[in-house]
């Protein structure tokens, strides 16, 4: 929080280089959280001048995926790791073999290579090879059309797409491609030489765990979908415990009894248990951030609800307690129990509309029920939410 500009950006992606963040949230959620005024551009400067790279790491249904940042000289240990099996294929194929013989390439060179495809089947095609992580971009642009785009620019129907058997017409432009294909496409396979040992894997990884947590416990771990689970670093772990880089304990109660730590973590968290901070005020976190540890590395406080960690969804927390769980295209409120002593989680939700991150929040249905008058309405219209058609709604 308060920090700002391209080391603040530097100094978050060195944090959760590695893990795999779902691509719609992440400059809309996890970057902002922790650069203040973030800035598209500084991301755009960094992949465009080749220090971070991004990978493909699993796609989410047709319209998302996950996607890990790497700092170039860390690609090969910490983003070619395989999620998924190669895509079958003539076009996948044809893509292949041509980014293995030319390099990288630009949407107009990529059409040479799969001639008798239109538009959509190509940007199919080549969104499938960058889901499975053999393909990657100099520009971070195409993500973000990606998963920002309508249906149809996804699908390859922009305004000027080509598509096959189209006849030019005199003086226009024929060549530009949907947003989703634009910058320059290469193949990851090179980046990823010389491949590491096993060990050299485990150990970047073991250490890059323990900056991003801090603490790692064995539901972090799973929960990161690290290969081979906890067993797959707890040797590395051992090792970095005998040379004195990391403490092993039971530091956190309720939680497996193989604990490593970095030495400031375990002081930080002494510090917090003997003189309690003030609470800086409700905090806003996806639900699918690395740092937003409900359903992952801790159960979900009690609700009568069924929270996730989902694509879109958000957490409101204070001081590290979850107050409620809320889904914007669902319109559902999850409230958990500190929420009823706590009212802040409606101004929190407010000030996403405010801010921008949002356009519009509303709120139909509370713990999987209709949103009916009582606290909840009550802390939403304090916040600012007006009566709306079948809840309650903020509009920018």
């Amino acid at each position: 929080a308060g920090r700002r500009g391209l080391d603040a950006l530097v100094e978050s992606i060195s944090v959760l280089q590695g893990g795999a963040l779902v691509a719609s949230t992440l400059e809309s959620d996890i970057l902002p959280a922790r650069v203040a005024g973030y800035r598209a551009a500084d991301l755009d400067e960094l992949c465009t001048s080749g220090h971070v790279v991004w990978t493909g790491a699993g796609a989410l249904g047709g319209t998302d995926g996950r996607v890990r940042l790497c700092f170039r000289d860390q690609v090969h240990l910490l983003g070619g790791e395989t999620v998924e099996e190669a895509p079958p294929g003539s076009v996948h194929d044809a893509l292949r073999s041509h980014l293995a013989a030319h390099g990288a390439c630009f949407w107009a060179e990529l059409r040479a290579a799969a001639p008798e495809a239109t538009d959509g089947e190509l940007l199919a095609a080549l969104w499938d090879l960058v889901w499975a992580g053999e393909v990657t971009n100099d520009s971070i642009a195409p993500l973000r059309a990606y998963v920002t785009a309508t249906r149809g620019t996804r699908s390859g129907r922009g305004p000027v797409s080509r598509t096959r058997g189209a006849r030019p017409r005199p003086g226009r432009l024929t060549q530009i491609g949907p947003p989703a294909g634009a910058g320059r496409w290469s193949l990851i396979a090179p980046l990823l030489s010389p491949a590491p040992t096993p060990t050299e894997a485990a150990h970047a990884r073991a250490l890059q765990l323990l900056e991003r947590h801090g603490i790692l416990t064995r539901e972090a771990a799973l929960a990161e979908g690290v290969p081979g689970g906890f067993a797959g670093v707890y040797g590395v772990l051992k090792v970095l415990e005998e040379r004195g880089q990391a403490r092993r304990g039971y530091f956190v109660s309720g939680l497996g009894a193989a604990q490593f730590a970095l030495p400031g973590a375990v002081d930080r968290l002494r510090d917090a248990r003997e003189a309690p901070a003030e609470d800086g005020g409700p905090l806003v976190l996806a639900a699918t951030d690395p740092a937003q540890p409900y359903g992952a590395a801790l159960s979900w406080p009690d609700s009568p609800g069924r929270p996730a960690r989902s694509a879109g969804a958000l957490v409101v927390s204070v001081s590290g307690t979850a107050l409620v769980w809320f889904d914007p295209r669902a319109r559902h409120l999850v409230t958990f129990p500190a929420a009823a002593t706590d009212k802040r989680w409606a101004e929190a939700l407010a000030m996403l509309v405010k801010d921008g991150r949002l356009r519009t929040a509303e709120v139909r249905k509370v713990d999987g029920n209709p949103l009916a008058s009582g606290d909840v309405d009550d802390a939403l219209r304090a916040a600012g939410f007006a009566e709306g058609y079948r809840g309650r709604v903020l509009r920018g």
